[in-house]
């Protein structure tokens, strides 16, 4: 019998991650996705998934009037869930799995799965919603942690019941987010005008949780040693302008480019044109850019969180910063100028390979919802 799995996701009007769902599913007689998407208007993603043969569903959902939207959602997609009497609903952002968990419930869904994508933001940044985190779990049947650090702090912080946590790492389509190209390279460099520089990069918004202040003060120690290095921002963000003052203040201008946001075609070349991958991030649920710098053979410094904990034996196939200091990440770029880079980046490529491909997520995934729907049918003796 075939599965009828329903995804959410809120506030994203183009998510790779749903149109890979949508390709992996394509040929499938086991299992069959209906996408929602929870946003002000209907994502530009769904043609493409579309022609891949998935149902996709558009409910509007405005996130600067979060209560209202959410409310509103609970009545729609409690009406969605009850005409397609899906098997499994799976949510994977606090504004999709609020509502979304509470419909499902209410439509009687057995199989109720969250993806814990954005843990522990609430519990450092507005620790008074910390109590919805848990309300959610409480209303998931199955709750999926994207790392042992994540799995740890859904356990410890917010006090998910164990015989419900699963932990299955994010995974990336190998061949798609490794393609770089000579002549994509060459333009990159050209552009930023990287030629003959120690290439130091960083792809993630540009907002507190990342780390970039700390970057900054990384780069501000690290120009002094290397007077080569270059550090490369991808992104855009709120923190932008904070981060353009510290950069004056330190007389960095020099040193560091913003790149804005770079086509996600040429993100495999811009992590080629990267000496060094290097993520400060306090703490990070997964952090994809971490595995697709690996996947392309970039040697990676990090601290100690998300996927970088999981891949990363620090002085073999990366450099894990013992601190969250600047002083600890300019040791791993200094570990990293000092050493055979190339040789440290193709162990920590082989590394992603194996623990990171999408094909053993998506496998994880339908197993674990073709086991929930098999015990809900053996506990209603079916």
């Amino acid at each position: 019998m075939s599965l009828h799995v329903i995804c959410l996701m809120a506030n994203n009007s183009s998510v790779p991650y749903f149109n890979w769902f949508a390709e992996a599913a394509r040929n499938r007689s086991d299992v069959r996705f209906t996408f929602i998407a929870l946003h002000k208007e209907r994502p530009g993603m769904f043609a493409d998934m579309e022609e891949r043969g998935s149902r996709c569903i558009w409910v509007p959902f405005d996130d600067s009037r979060r209560k209202t939207s959410m409310l509103r959602a609970i009545v729609s997609l409690r009406r969605v869930f009850k005409n397609e009497k899906p098997d499994v609903v799976h949510s994977h952002l606090f504004d999709d799995s609020v509502p979304a968990l509470i419909a499902a419930r209410l439509a009687g869904v057995p199989v109720r799965v969250i993806t814990k994508q954005d843990t522990a933001y609430h519990w450092f940044y507005a620790p008074k919603a910390v109590k919805y985190d848990r309300i959610n779990n409480r209303n998931a049947t199955h709750i999926v942690a994207v790392s042992e650090e994540c799995k740890k702090f859904v356990l410890e912080n917010e006090k998910a019941d164990p015989l419900k946590v699963t932990m299955i790492h994010h995974g990336i389509p190998l061949e798609k987010l490794s393609a770089s190209t000579d002549e994509r390279k060459q333009e990159l460099i050209r552009r930023f005008s990287l030629e003959g520089k120690f290439v130091i990069g960083t792809v993630a918004r540009l907002i507190p949780w990342k780390g970039y202040k700390t970057i900054v003060e990384t780069a501000a120690i690290i120009v002094q040693e290397i007077p080569e290095a270059h550090f490369l921002f991808s992104g855009e963000g709120d923190q932008k302008e904070e981060l353009l003052r510290m950069i004056r203040e330190r007389k960095l201008e020099k040193h560091i480019t913003f790149t804005g946001w770079v086509d996600r075609a040429d993100i495999p070349s811009l992590y080629a044109v990267m000496d060094v991958y290097l993520h400060a991030a306090a703490f990070e649920p997964f952090g994809f850019v971490i595995a697709e710098a690996m996947i392309n053979g970039t040697p990676v410094v990090s601290t100690v969180t998300g996927s970088a904990a999981d891949a990363i034996t620090s002085g073999e196939n990366g450099f894990l910063s013992a601190s969250q200091s600047a002083e600890g990440l300019a040791e791993g770029i200094r570990f990293m100028k000092q050493h055979d880079r190339k040789a440290i980046g193709l162990r920590g490529q082989e590394t992603a390979r194996r623990m990171f491909p999408f094909e053993k997520m998506f496998e994880s995934y339908v197993e674990l919802y073709r086991e929930a729907c098999e015990i809900n049918k053996m506990r209603h003796g079916e």
